[in-house]
């Protein structure tokens, strides 16, 4: 599906790359101690390394190397067996050694790729140029204060992975995708949480735009996109801007910009810096960081099911199509659910109950899958009292809103209410001779040849008898009868 932006001259063509900081899950930081739990009051989890006390020496953390490694494997991406930690050099009030250590010549892991799925069920490589470990620094609070900004250093020193794509998304579209499949893989891998909200995955993204055909134009930074729909509403802003300058005989700046989300556009922030004006080299510090390659494969190997694997399992293993596949894998616990729920069971219902009702549960409740409304073991309950009869599809829907409600169980709401589906021949034949004699007036326009009135006698015969009647009795009797 191709994308395009209409200008007075003609279109244009998006070109977009995505810098993604995403936080790693690890109860220390990345050459400290100290702890990395959200939330903690300011400067309450800071250690002398972070605060850049002098003598202290950064010890790099083990946990912290292996879930970097095991990111760039899920990504299918290169893991070098020897990389370096550098000293990228800039003043700030909140990066408390004038200093941030990251990787710049020599990053942890190469390069790698993603795979995307758009709307129109079409598919999309986009590759990973590299991932590299470095630290975040603390932050800047200007809102406490009349006069004075306050610094919290929580944040400092936390490890960071910053996953780098080549610039190959072309759409907004593709963009959210991207965004949205990086973070089910790091969840998946339990590597970052992807909670934008909380910071611990947020998005730099450079834009620019060109003429098909035409070699890349100048980019332009936009810094710290923190949500999937900013991101494509940032895009938007700044290639239309962009296209603006073009076309008005004027040159793009390379710059990083914010996005204001309130006006929908963005803002200059600064002059664009380039890889010399940082004074990169290597921190005298920190070794080299070398990998045993048997360390390596051993992680390879105990790596979990991810999203492409699962997604293929479940067309494969349950018959879903594409879509409801894709929708069930998006998130590990809700796949755990869904598999739960279609174990020994028509995988087919089971995906139509949870991406349905199920979904529309969650909410409408306000609960997450972890904390679910209705749990799987239930709802494969009430799938079995539908399966031998109990209840049929409609009768199964009240009770699931019950079973929402009251947290009780299927078969407990069903006794209560007395729902229990109608079966008794007899019991249907009546409630079908008193419909058919009510309404002889449309019977013979049935008869006449009419066939869409069939429609109307199922439905009165399932509401005279309450919505328990078995419909497959229902229609069977209600053909006899009516061709009688």
């Amino acid at each position: 599906m191709s994308y395009t932006i209409q200008g007075r001259t003609g279109d244009w063509e998006l070109v977009v790359g995505l810098e993604v900081h995403a936080q790693v899950i690890s109860k220390a930081k990345l050459f400290s101690g100290a702890a990395t739990a959200f939330g903690a009051d300011p400067n309450s989890q800071v250690s002398y390394v972070d605060a850049a006390f002098p003598g202290m020496l950064p010890v790099v953390n083990r946990f912290c190397v292996e879930q970097a490694v095991r990111t760039g494997l899920g990504l299918a991406a290169h893991i070098n067996p020897v990389s370096r930690f550098d000293r990228k050099n800039y003043f700030y009030a909140d990066l408390p050694q004038g200093y941030q250590i990251s990787q710049f010549d020599h990053p942890i892991v190469g390069t790698g790729t993603i795979e995307i799925e758009l709307a129109d069920g079409s598919t999309r490589q986009i590759g990973v140029t590299r991932l590299h470990l470095e630290q975040d620094a603390g932050k800047s609070i200007h809102d406490q204060h009349p006069t004075k900004s306050l610094i919290d250093l929580n944040r400092a020193g936390v490890a960071l992975m910053e996953i780098v794509s080549e610039p190959d998304i072309r759409s907004p579209e593709e963009a959210g995708a991207y965004l949205r499949k990086l973070r089910s893989i790091l969840r998946y891998l339990g590597t970052c949480d992807g909670n934008m909200e909380e910071g611990s995955m947020r998005a730099d993204v450079n834009v620019s735009v060109r003429k098909h055909g035409e070699p890349y134009r100048t980019r332009c930074e936009v810094k710290n996109v923190n949500s999937v729909r900013f991101v494509m509403q940032a895009i938007e802003a700044e290639a239309m801007r962009q296209v603006e300058i073009w076309e008005s005989g004027g040159t793009v700046e390379q710059e990083t910009r914010l996005f204001d989300p309130g006006r929908g556009e963005t803002r200059s922030m600064r002059s664009k810096e380039d890889a010399h004006d940082y004074r990169y080299f290597p921190d005298p510090d920190l070794p080299p960081l070398v990998l045993d390659e048997a360390w390596i494969e051993t992680l390879r190997a105990n790596l979990p099911e991810l999203p492409d694997a699962k997604k293929a399992r479940f067309m494969r293993e349950y018959g879903l199509s594409p879509y409801d596949a894709g929708v069930l894998v998006a998130e590990q616990a809700t796949a755990q659910f869904y598999e739960t729920v279609a174990r020994g069971r028509d995988a087919k219902i089971a995906a139509n109950w949870v991406t349905g009702d199920f979904f529309a549960a969650l909410n409408r409740t306000g609960r997450s899958i972890e904390d679910p409304p209705v749990t799987a073991t239930a709802l494969g309950q009430l799938l079995d009292l539908m399966a031998d009869g109990t209840i049929n599809g409609r009768i199964a829907k009240d009770v699931f809103e019950a079973m929402v409600d009251t947290g009780k169980a299927p078969a407990a709401i069903v006794e209560e209410k007395g729902l229990r589906q109608v079966t008794d021949t007899g019991a249907i034949e009546a409630a079908v001779d008193a419909i058919l004699a009510a309404n002889a007036g449309k019977v013979a326009e049935y008869r006449g040849g009419k066939d869409k009135l069939f429609g109307f006698f199922v439905g009165q015969t399932m509401k005279a008898m309450a919505g328990k009647g078995n419909p497959a009795l229902i229609n069977e009797t209600l053909k006899r009868k009516l061709a009688g």
